[in-house]
């Protein structure tokens, strides 16, 4: 038995497209350039490992038809990693249980803060979340087998943001500009490296495609997948700058680990 991994959404902050209709360079007749905020799904069984809670979560696991969800993730505090997470309250409301969030330091600050409501009573509601120290390693048993989740911060613009690296086969990194060399060896020889892609030209906080393509000849993964992807990469155009082994993501496209 194989995890399975799922990019549930692979947009940048505003989507594509943008609230106003506006879609940049991107073809709208193309299905794979309508994209949702980043989130991503670890499914083993049917224990399901949430990364992140985007404004549009509630739709990709509708989409995706996705019943349940036993842990959460997150990379970084923005807005388009975390306001989604009111919509976790319908797994408490069924289970009647709170669900693990992990997040580092100034994450689970901000989390708590902004969202008061989640981890404590407040009014008549009861918290339907946890939130726990973010270790860097985090294993789980489920049946025979393990699923293994570990953390390793990255640079992203002026704060830090964590790439998790998934059973030492598949690393997920939806915002970062910089990713410390000390940990290159750690992503030596991947399966699949998601790695975020917002645009072609430079930008101070996320990596552009030249800068990928760059990390892609230092780390060598089997296969890199695009995500964060601005309204200015074109689902169909950018693969005719791309090698083989990388390929813009969308939507609910997954892969076994």
């Amino acid at each position: 038995m194989k995890a399975k991994f799922t990019i549930l959404g692979c947009g940048s902050s505003l989507g594509i497209p943008r609230i106003d209709g506006y879609f940049g360079n991107c073809d709208p007749k193309i299905e794979k350039n309508f994209r949702s905020r980043c989130s991503a799904l670890i499914s083993l069984d049917k224990f399901n490992v949430l990364i992140d809670t985007s404004p549009d979560i509630k739709q990709q696991l509708i989409n995706t038809k996705v019943k349940n969800i036993n842990k959460v993730f997150y990379t970084h505090m923005h807005a388009d990693q975390t306001h989604g997470i009111n919509e976790l309250r319908v797994f408490y409301l069924k289970n009647h249980d709170k669900i693990d969030v992990y997040a580092d330091r100034k994450t689970s600050k901000y989390l708590r803060e902004n969202f008061k409501y989640c981890f404590k009573k407040t009014l008549d509601y009861p918290p339907i979340l946890k939130i726990n120290k973010l270790n860097k390693v985090h294993k789980y048993k489920i049946k025979k087998e393990i699923l293994k989740i570990e953390s390793i911060p990255v640079q992203h613009g002026k704060i830090k943001s964590i790439l998790y690296k998934i059973n030492n086969k598949c690393a997920y990194a939806s915002d970062v500009n910089q990713i410390y060399k000390k940990d290159y060896n750690k992503l030596k020889n991947l399966k699949y490296l998601v790695i975020d892609c917002l645009r072609y030209n430079y930008h101070p906080s996320h990596f552009n495609l030249q800068e990928v393509l760059n990390l892609i000849k230092e780390i060598k993964p089997k296969k890199t997948i695009l995500t964060n992807l601005g309204n200015d990469i074109d689902y169909k155009k950018v693969q005719k700058f791309l090698p083989k082994n990388v390929i813009p993501a969308f939507d609910g496209m997954n892969f076994l680990i």
